[in-house]
């Protein structure tokens, strides 16, 4: 789907009325093949009337739907498709690997960047800069990247923690857990099942959520979330790339480092000069 069509649904669902945003929710949660579809069919799949629909279109912007077929199709015809093929020299598909595997996440993280707001990455360090303690939460895969980030901002400011660092601590860590305290939460699809209890609970507790998740969850996830970062994850397999979510986690301690100013740097310098004195860090050839 053209990702223009999703920055401008995204942007606009809040004021789209309930029917809109039924129609709204199909087309990005079926961004692969919609445009296969007219926009009578696809009024049909939302269940609403094609009225409906075309006002939907005409509120993001568009003449008709036949607008977002043509910029589709012209953005698809400035993208390179990307494909895996097999062949029998393992030179040659090294080589193909290599190379489709780099054009592929450059477009991720290109993407990513170019649709970014920099007014929310601003929003979401701030939310996190002042918050009276810092939980980070990543299930599964995704607890190596909050584990990064935890220690990225923990050389930033203080009380920064993991929820449930320990297996089954949920109900302890989430005790602790008071009004105004951010949750940062990386996390991809397939988002595991606890991660909706324990979001009605931040909810329940008033915790500011800011989220770093793929574009395809966005919409959800804002649902639970004061901010959410979307990051394009698309891969060949293994599930989706994290080379773009590393890289905003990077951004958004940058930003929040420049919002610290002399506090921060300061900290960064003690903790630094702490690692030095413990001789944990092994700087020697």
């Amino acid at each position: 789907m053209a990702s223009r069509l999703v920055l401008r649904i995204q942007e606009r669902f809040a004021r789209l009325t309930a029917g809109e945003q039924k129609l709204a929710r199909l087309i990005l949660d079926r961004s692969d093949d919609i445009l296969a579809y007219s926009a009578t069919e696809i009024a049909e799949m939302a269940g609403v009337s094609k009225a409906t629909a075309a006002r939907f279109f005409q509120h993001l912007g568009y003449t008709d739907f036949n607008e977002v077929r043509l910029q589709s199709r012209e953005e698809r015809n400035r993208t390179e498709p990307y494909e895996l093929s097999v062949t029998q020299s393992t030179e040659v598909a090294l080589g193909r690997s290599l190379s489709t595997h780099l054009e592929l996440e450059l477009s991720n993280l290109t993407r990513t960047f170019e649709e970014m707001r920099s007014d929310k990455v601003r929003q979401a360090a701030e939310l996190i800069y002042r918050a009276p303690h810092v939980w980070v939460l990543g299930l599964g895969i995704d607890e190596g990247f909050a584990r990064y980030v935890r220690l990225l901002l923990a050389r930033l400011r203080h009380s920064v923690m993991i929820l449930g660092i320990n297996q089954g601590s949920w109900a302890e860590d989430l005790a602790m857990a008071g009004p105004k305290d951010a949750l940062l939460l990386v996390t991809l699809p397939p988002h595991q099942a606890v991660l909706k209890p324990i979001l009605a609970y931040a909810a329940t507790s008033r915790l500011n959520v800011v989220t770093v998740t793929d574009r395809s969850s966005m919409l959800e996830l804002q649902r639970h979330s004061k901010v959410v970062l979307p990051c394009h994850a698309a891969s060949f397999a293994l599930g989706p790339s994290h080379t773009a979510v590393a890289s905003v986690l990077r951004l958004l301690c940058l930003t929040l480092a420049s919002i610290g100013g002399q506090g921060a740097e300061q900290r960064a310098e003690i903790v630094a000069a702490i690692h030095e004195e413990l001789g944990d860090f092994d700087l020697e050839p």
